[in-house]
Parts: C-alpha cells; structure tokens; sequence
C-alpha cells in the first residue's frame, strides 16, 4: 500500500522570512524521501489558507455554472499572447488519448498580461484579482519548495530557481488551472471515459488543491490507489520534466480521475497550480549525465500540450 507523506512545511511557510540550516536540512530530507519513492508529497502549514483557496474555488464555480455563450469569448485559443490562457469546455481535452474527451471544464490562468480580457460582469466580478493573486502565491511557495529540492538534491538551488524567474509572464508557461467537474450519470458516460485521464504532468512540479475525493495515483505496484483529501494540506507533485532534469532521482507519476460511482451526483473542484520553467531554458541533465536530451521549457511544454488536444 502505497502511503503518500505528509510534511510540515511551518519552518518555510510563506510567513516566514528565512529558514534555518537545519530546519532546510530537515525539509530537504523529507521531501528528497517522498520525490524519489512516491513522487508526491502533502504539504502542510504552507501559509496558504483554506479561505484564500475557497476564494478561487467559489469564483470559478461561479464562471463555470454560467452558460456556455458568455464562457465562449474566454476559450483558450482566443488569446494571441498565450496559446494555452482560457476556458476549455467539456470533452475537450483528453489527457490520456486513448480515451475519449474528459469529462471536465477548466479554466487555465497562464497570462497576467494586462491587455488580456476577463470574465467580469455579473457573478464573476472580482475573477481577475482572485485569479491572479492567487497565482502570485502559489509561485512563491513553488519557488521555496524548488529550492528546498535544490538543496536536498546537493545543487545550488540556482539550478532550478534560474530557470523559473519569469513565471507570470507570457516567456514562461506556468498555470493556474481551476477544475470544475459537473455531475456524471456514469451509465450515460462513453466507453473508457474518465473525470480526468491517466497522465503525468509535463513541466517541473504541480500545486494542487482539491474539494473532494476522486484523485488516484499510481503505485510502483502498478495499481492506482486514492490520495485523500486532507483539509489545509496542499498535494505537490513531480512532473516530467523534473523527471529529466534530476535523471530519474525524482519521479513523475501517473494519476486520473475516476467518474463518480453510480448514484453519485456530486461536483468535484480543484485547482491546479502547473509550474513550468521559463521557455527558454535549457533543461540538461542536473547530474551531468546525458541521459536526456537538452530540451527547452517551452519547447518541451508545446509538444506535450498537442498530444492532448485533438483541435
């Protein structure tokens, strides 16, 4: 049984200023133990409260249980700045293409530039400012945690920090990605068809916040075993990307989510904080070793998008 571990993150919470030797030491241990044999971790005690995630949560509902003409205007794909800012619909996007579409809406944050137009009117006044300064918040705690993986990695924490200096803007890919997953007759779904397909994530680590069960991540066993949820703790994962970089120390793993079991009618919400490196960096092998070729962020980021949307 595959159990994943929860850490006490207190010492570098976003509250704090500095961290001490051994706290770091500490941390890096934990988190060097749950990234190389779980490839997830829990984080606790971020500085990242309950009522600022319940804040973006309620406001993405609120776009999302509009009709779908006033979500139009905002479909990713609309923005020439950013390829990857918008609303996706339902069943558009597979994350694992041998199935059919998942059966989800999201909403993907990935441009603060100030031309880009936002949902605003009606019940979803105040999105932009909910949206973007929660994005600020979970890039500063993914760059603490980046260089407490730094650190337990050996390497200057500069390695991965370096890489990650222009989040938030349109040269780096990281985004916010608020899930809304609507009500699922299971006998009325498609052959195969999932919440949420297996897949791994495609860029250095994942933030996310969930409302509800439903998330399942695979084991070295090979079976995919549920990662509660656990009030105030943030799940934080590896992605493939990260995977390259450390040469296999750190591992990205499979996860999807299940439909509903039958007569369950619940939504689920979550939200999802995808940390890239900037598109221009260059990722090599941290360790010196050519296992992986060099590949740059962006480049790496747009052939991994295009697998999973068929458009």
């Amino acid at each position: 049984m595959m159990n994943i571990p929860v850490v006490d993150f207190s010492a570098y919470g976003l509250s704090e200023e500095h961290v001490s030797d051994e706290q770091l030491q500490d941390l890096s241990a934990q988190l060097k133990t749950a990234f190389t044999q779980v490839g997830f971790v829990y984080l606790k005690n971020s500085g990242i409260t309950q009522e600022e995630v319940d804040r973006v949560m309620d406001i993405s509902k609120k776009f999302f249980l509009q009709p779908d003409e006033l979500k139009q205007p905002f479909c990713r794909k609309n923005f020439s700045s950013n390829i990857n800012h918008g609303w996706v619909s339902m069943e558009t996007e597979r994350l694992n293409p041998q199935r059919p579409g998942d059966l989800k809406e999201a909403f993907n944050t990935s441009s603060l530039h100030p031309d880009i137009k936002w949902p605003s009117s009606g019940a979803v006044a105040g999105f932009q400012e909910i949206q973007m300064s929660f994005f600020q918040r979970c890039k500063e705690l993914s760059l603490r945690v980046l260089r407490v993986m730094a650190h337990s990695l050996d390497l200057d924490p500069n390695v991965f920090l370096s890489a990650h200096r222009l989040i938030g803007t349109d040269e780096n890919g990281t985004t916010l990605r608020s899930l809304y997953y609507p009500p699922v007759k299971s006998e009325k779904a498609k052959e195969g068809q999932l919440r949420c397909g297996e897949h791994s994530d495609y860029g250095s680590i994942t933030l996310l916040f969930q409302s509800s069960e439903g998330l399942q991540v695979r084991a070295r066993s090979g079976e995919f075993v549920s990662a509660p949820c656990i009030p105030g703790a943030i799940l934080i994962n590896i992605a493939d990307l990260m995977q390259r970089w450390t040469s296999d120390q750190f591992v990205s793993v499979l996860h999807r989510v299940l439909l509903p079991p039958v007569g369950d009618s619940s939504t689920r919400q979550s939200l999802a904080f995808f940390v890239q490196p900037d598109d221009e960096a260059l990722i090599t092998c941290c360790d010196g070793s050519n296992k992986y070729p060099p590949v740059t962020g962006g480049g790496y980021l747009i052939e991994r998008l295009s697998q999973s949307y068929t458009d």
